[in-house]
């Protein structure tokens, strides 16, 4: 095979791409791994050999491509190399879930905290986070605000804090069904004391029309239902301020206000609903905002979870302060280290408790002064693998239990272990495969697994640039931010079904159901849908069904005017396929594209590009994919005319399989559907790792794809594959 088909390119004389395969056999293939591997990967997906160029028919490919697979595999096995991840960094988001999970105080750092830098498609990549004095500076200050309301001992000066509502919003998940136009937030209430909510009305209602109702919530429960009126005086103004003050408990709280719009579904309906008669019509009226201010009338730091979980004694009037701070401060310093602590760690913790009680006049100033030093920590800050006493380099060894608990923590939950996993490791169990499975799988159900939804999936399938996108709106008038909303929530409430209902993962690709509410039904043009909590329908898989159909996912990998087959193609074959295409050669034309370019024009321009054959070799294979996903606008609405121009969503690949449509794509990836669990296997042991991978480690993410096979390619088996290789439970020491 490769005498006959590469050394012709890739031999001593002409070393193409960089690339010699004269002498080399795979019969000592771990030797020249690097080279094979590549060579497999550009085999396997058809990019070689090159158009123009002889190629072997599908069979010899095939066998060509299991032989040396099997090659690799064998000499990785005999000489493993797990590699040897790089100091880590937490970034923002397992900073601000570590804080969670240590102090019970659910905060959002992400504006306190310099952004973090991105590395193999994820922002946890070990090499990529860096350390700046700004970061030192900005993790102290963090910790002050953090300590200070962890404890309670902030001060508690008045302020107000405007929280805006989305525009366009209708219904809102987290509102009590039947309310509309509204907002929901959570914030944090430092102290006990007396807080005002301000909620300001936008909106003019119709002459005459009964006032409407504006229900205002706090955890849920109402706090206070308001008649929303309008005087001629005010009526220019067009919006209007109700206000609260009321005495509020130290500690998160859930705030929501939204206006009622179908009274026989709530509390104290009018009698004339209950006697059946049709409900009055509800003034157009919309939540603007709402500010919360205070605290005003301080009654004390109150009793919140954070105070439960750190004092977990009090020293008695009289008695020495001393052994209850060093047991509160060893709690938090072990849990936040990811280890046990000893004297030497606990000395100069002890020895800030004493100055911050002296300084602060109180036992919890002097814990606040301790905790502070906590979370600024490098044991708290960075996770450091270190390697046995006396490993020589290059050498492998298993990471230690508390490692490997630290390992599987921050992998599925992007935070610090919890006690039981902690206990477990405490105790060398860890490594046992039984109980390894078994922490897996209570840590996939625990509700903090929605981290890898957050910062796995909102990654690989660029779920996060929904927030940020910004269609054309002249053109794309029905866009609003009620619906960029439910676009991001449909994929991220589809990615938890697959995890939580340990779905096979294929499902990704052709799942006969999705997610929606009332506002995401409508533009889908799913009937029967009403509120704004989301729940899983059945669709018509013709047109949805799956990621590649996901209006969030359309909408980012198109052009804010018009789609792209380009970007959509190239999205499939790097994301879902594990075959990115090579860079444009510099001497190559630009495509030339617009903003008025149609569909029709759009597909001449691809084929006059495609003739230029340094442009056919990657055109060849991303435009037929994207050409499939024609029939989604911009912003992902399914459509069969581009004006009075019908679409046409047809392609045909290199090897001449036909593909027409989303069902025809969902149809041609599923036939390849190894390639796909091997490419999110890839992506998943890179987000598991928190480093690149290299070429030892492809042998490590094909036993990933073929244990899934063994288990229907559900989730867990995918995630259980990931955790029992090599690369995630040993490390190599590094050359010195």
């Amino acid at each position: 095979m490769i005498g006959r088909y590469c050394v012709g390119c890739h031999n001593d004389k002409l070393k193409t791409a960089g690339v010699s395969l004269t002498g080399i056999h795979t019969a000592n293939a771990g030797a020249s791994a690097a080279t094979l591997e590549r060579v497999l990967r550009k085999v396997r997906t058809g990019e070689m050999p090159p158009l123009g160029l002889p190629k072997p028919d599908d069979a010899l490919r095939a066998s060509f491509v299991a032989f040396v697979e099997a090659q690799l595999d064998r000499a990785s096995a005999a000489n493993p190399n797990p590699g040897a991840p790089a100091i880590h960094r937490l970034n923002r988001a397992e900073y601000s879930n570590a804080v969670r999970d240590l102090l019970a105080l659910d905060l959002d750092h992400s504006a306190n905290l310099p952004a973090d830098d991105s590395g193999y498609g994820f922002d946890n990549i070990g090499d990529a986070l860096t350390v700046s004095p700004l970061h030192m500076e900005k993790y102290m200050s963090s910790a002050r605000r953090v300590a200070r309301l962890a404890v309670g001992t902030v001060k508690a000066s008045p302020s107000i804090e405007r929280f805006n509502a989305g525009r366009g919003s209708v219904d809102l998940d987290g509102l009590p069904l039947g309310e509309r136009n509204g907002i929901v937030f959570k914030r944090y209430f430092p102290v006990d004391a007396d807080y005002t909510i301000l909620v300001r009305v936008r909106g003019n209602p119709a002459p005459n029309s009964p006032p409407a109702q504006l229900d205002l919530r706090i955890d849920g429960q109402r706090a206070k239902l308001f008649d929303v009126s309008i005087s001629n005086a005010e009526e220019a103004q067009g919006s209007r301020n109700y206000e609260l003050r009321l005495p509020m408990k130290a500690g998160m709280h859930t705030i929501g206000a939204g206006f009622l719009s179908e009274f026989w579904k709530v509390e104290a309906a009018p009698p004339a609903a209950r006697r059946g008669q049709a409900p009055p019509p509800v003034a157009a009226s919309a939540v603007d905002y709402v500010q919360i201010g205070g605290p005003n009338r301080v009654t004390g730091p109150g009793d919140t979870e954070s105070r439960k979980r750190i004092f977990i004694c009090r020293p008695a009037p009289g008695q020495a302060e001393e052994p209850c701070a060093n047991r509160i401060l060893s709690s938090l310093a072990g849990q936040a280290y990811r280890r046990p602590v000893g004297p030497a760690d606990l000395a100069p913790l002890l020895k800030l408790f004493a100055a911050g009680r002296a300084d602060g006049g109180s036992f919890d100033a002097g814990i606040e002064t301790g905790l502070r030093a906590i979370l600024v920590s490098p044991d708290f800050l960075f996770r450091v693998e270190r390697d046995p006493a006396g490993s020589a380099p290059g050498s492998i060894h298993p990471v230690s239990d508390l490692e490997l608990a630290s390992r599987l923590s921050f992998f599925l939950w992007s935070s610090i272990p919890d006690e039981e996993l902690l206990n477990t490791a405490r105790q060398g169990k860890l490594h046992d495969p039984k109980v390894l499975e078994q922490q897996v799988r209570r840590m996939l159900c625990d509700d903090k697994s929605k981290a890898l939804v957050d910062n796995f999936a909102g990654q690989w399938l660029r779920l996060r640039n929904i927030t940020e996108w910004k269609p054309d709106p002249e053109k794309f008038p029905q866009f609003d931010e009620a619906l960029r909303s439910a676009m991001r929530r449909e994929s991220e409430l589809f990615f938890e079904n697959i995890i939580h209902q340990d779905r096979p993962v294929t499902e990704l690709l052709d799942a006969d159901y999705t997610f929606v509410n009332e506002r995401l039904a409508r533009f889908y043009g799913i009937k029967d849908v009403r509120g704004g909590y989301f729940r899983k329908v059945p669709v018509n898989t013709a047109e949805r069904g799956g990621i590649l159909t996901q209006a969030g996912i359309l909408m980012v990998t198109a052009y804010p005017t018009r789609t792209s087959p380009v970007l959509r193609g190239k999205w499939i074959l790097e994301s879902l396929l594990g075959a990115p295409p090579p860079p444009p050669p510099p001497d190559v034309p630009q495509l030339e594209e617009s903003g008025a370019t149609s569909p029709r024009n759009l597909r001449e321009q691809l084929e006059k590009h495609r003739a230029n054959l340094a442009c056919a070799t990657c055109h060849v294979r991303m435009d037929p994919l994207g050409f499939a996903l024609e029939n989604y606008d911009p912003i992902g609405r399914f459509r069969t005319k581009d004006g009075d121009s019908p679409i046409d969503a047809s392609g045909a690949l290199p090897n001449g399989t036909k593909v027409e449509g989303a069902a025809g794509l969902k149809q041609v990836l599923l036939e390849h559907k190894d390639q796909f669990v091997e490419c999110l296997a890839n992506e998943l042991l890179t987000y598991a790792l928190g480093r690149g991978l290299e070429y030892y480690d492809a042998p490590a993410v094909r036993q990933m794809r073929r244990n899934a096979a063994q288990k229907d390619y559900r989730f867990s088996a995918l995630v259980l594959a990931a955790i029992h290789s090599e690369p995630f439970q040993m490390r190599r020491t590094p050359d010195r």
